[in-house]
């Protein structure tokens, strides 16, 4: 299944209960769900995932539940990134024990190392397991972008499988797409951007949006997918107030509390993470109110 990845991949919330820890069962079922309602992959413990405000044991425990109820039925596409190289490589190899199919690793942060430097981070991580590794691009989160030339480095290596692509540069994403081999996959990173994203050549989405409404994603993805654009148009017309609602505050904090509302998971954060106000709740509010996933 994973040589052949497409589709639309949801970007798995963690969910906490009250008192602040890992909530296993709201977990279980969230998976449970988008497996039910047609998603074609899962992607634990990334930025959506609180990843890096989980400790060690709950990050294992994510992938484990994801891995479990999950079932082979859909991929699993682990989260797995950072800035020190050797600590990512000790975990991918947990995460391979655990049954992860894949994963997704963004790009340095914080340490900014040069192209060269990016280069040479994922190459040491590919040719350490023998999972697939997709790159993770999204400049505004680690301070520096992946430039396609290094991205069509990095695509030369075998075990690289492709990129998610978050940058924004729909010209960079174009570039990739035309320059890169048949078989590597670009994922769009931005729910609004799907649509270009794949006419240019993309294999798909991997998403925030479809944590709340992963069979209407999972449609839209398809319908891009097989070239039906004026359904895929309608499709984006239909979903774009949530996938812009998503980040009316920082993600996760909307998607978050959009499935709090919808009885999902409690609303309950990580600081530096908090409740979204009172102010954005309530637009959020009427888009799933319009797209009838909470009650009018």
């Amino acid at each position: 299944m994973i040589e052949n990845l497409k589709g639309c991949g949801t970007a798995l919330v963690t969910p906490f209960r009250p008192d602040g820890r890992l909530d296993e069962e709201a977990l279980a079922s969230l998976v449970e769900w988008q497996v039910q309602a047609g998603i074609q992959f899962l992607v634990p413990c990334g930025t959506t995932g609180e990843s890096v405000t989980l400790e060690h044991d709950e990050y294992l425990a994510v992938v484990r539940i994801t891995v479990e109820v999950s079932g082979s039925r859909v991929p699993v596409v682990a989260g797995a990134g950072g800035n020190d190289t050797a600590k990512i490589i000790r975990l991918v190899a947990e995460l391979e024990k655990l049954g992860a199919d894949a994963i997704l690793s963004v790009s340095p942060y914080y340490n900014r190392p040069t192209q060269e430097g990016i280069y040479r981070h994922f190459r040491e991580i590919a040719g350490a397991s023998r999972l697939p590794v997709i790159v993770y691009n999204v400049p505004g989160r680690t301070g520096s972008n992946v430039l396609p030339d290094t991205i069509l480095r990095l695509a030369e290596l075998p075990n690289i499988l492709g990129v998610k692509e978050a940058s924004g540069d729909i010209a960079q994403i174009g570039e990739i797409c035309t320059r890169a081999p048949g078989t590597f996959r670009v994922f769009s990173g931005d729910d609004a951007l799907t649509l270009p994203v794949i006419a240019l050549g993309g294999s798909g989405l991997i998403s925030v949006a479809s944590n709340e409404a992963p069979g209407m994603m999972a449609d839209f993805v398809s319908s891009c997918l097989e070239g039906r654009w004026e359904e895929a148009r309608a499709w984006n017309r239909k979903l774009y107030p949530l996938m812009r609602a998503n980040f009316i505050e920082s993600s996760p904090i909307p998607v978050k509390a959009a499935l709090a509302m919808m009885g999902k998971i409690h609303e309950v954060y990580r600081l530096p993470l908090v409740k979204i106000s009172d102010g954005a709740r309530g637009k959020l509010a009427e888009v799933l109110k319009g797209l009838e996933l909470i009650a009018s």
